[in-house]
């Protein structure tokens, strides 16, 4: 413990000196609970490389209650474009989970809820999964993740059926996270994933790429850039049942991602 060889000292000095000195070390213990609260403006949403907002801006922010021990919940939301995620306007995660780190090896597992109030998907998600029409695009997702230093490797599975997609159950992804420190509060982002879509008739899936760089500020402030590029066949590219009507765009292309945050 830290404090081990100051608690001998305390012990051999006159009992008058000692309720100080403890109270003193109990001051500068780490508190058993923390909380910590974000909010940012983004030049667009993206989403495992899906653009949530068809490139309009998004507000973002959520707050994390974490204890020493390594559990942990938070809660997080976005604003979304209607044709995009099915008549949704708003994304609301809630998520928990249990964190440690071992030196430079660190792991991480939990459960994570995506809510999007009013979603029900278009008629076009049948095209892909007949049966899909109408259904809530609310997904439950279990993940596991293990890091080395600045490393990480994420697996995520839904456990419901993926973005209420019909007979979807079991969809996983795969990424990989870099996030080194190249220079004091300079911190290069890249990250590669693999989202695959189980169906009973058919296997779809894409590969999503970033690479950006965040500035960090001691006051709580952080700035990045990022840019945004998704790999696919068009005719296995899932857009999570979006009116194709409203998004003539084609989501596979590349794109830039700019964003001002606070974290308190």
């Amino acid at each position: 413990m830290i404090f081990h060889r100051l608690r001998h000292i305390v012990a051999a000095l006159p009992v008058v000196l000692a309720t100080p000195a403890l109270a003193a070390e109990e001051a500068a213990a780490p508190p058993d609970w923390t909380i910590t609260t974000n909010i940012g403006v983004f030049n667009q949403y993206f989403f495992r490389g899906v653009g949530y907002t068809r490139g309009l801006p998004a507000v973002q922010g959520g707050a994390d209650v974490a204890h020493s021990s390594g559990f942990y919940a938070g809660i997080w939301g976005s604003n979304v474009y209607e044709g995009a995620i099915s008549n949704a306007n708003v994304e609301i995660d809630v998520y928990g989970g249990f964190a440690k780190s071992f030196g430079d090896f660190g792991i991480d597992v939990g459960v994570l809820q995506f809510i999007f109030p009013g979603s029900s998907h278009f008629a076009t998600a049948d095209g892909f999964s007949p049966g899909s029409r109408g259904k809530s695009l609310n997904t439950t997702e279990l993940y596991a993740a293990g890091s080395w230093k600045f490393f990480q490797l994420k697996y995520s599975r839904a456990v419901t059926d993926y973005f209420g997609l019909n007979n979807t159950e079991g969809s996983n992804y795969l990424e990989g996270n870099i996030n080194y420190e190249f220079l004091p509060s300079w911190t290069l982002n890249l990250h590669v994933g693999r989202q695959t879509v189980e169906d009973p008739a058919k296997t779809a899936g894409f590969t999503d790429y970033k690479a950006g760089v965040t500035k960090t500020f001691e006051s709580g402030w952080q700035v990045g850039a990022a840019y945004i590029d998704v790999s696919a066949n068009p005719a296995s590219f899932i857009d999570y049942g979006a009116d194709l009507n409203k998004n003539p765009k084609s989501l596979i292309e590349k794109n830039y991602l700019l964003f001002v945050k606070r974290v308190f």
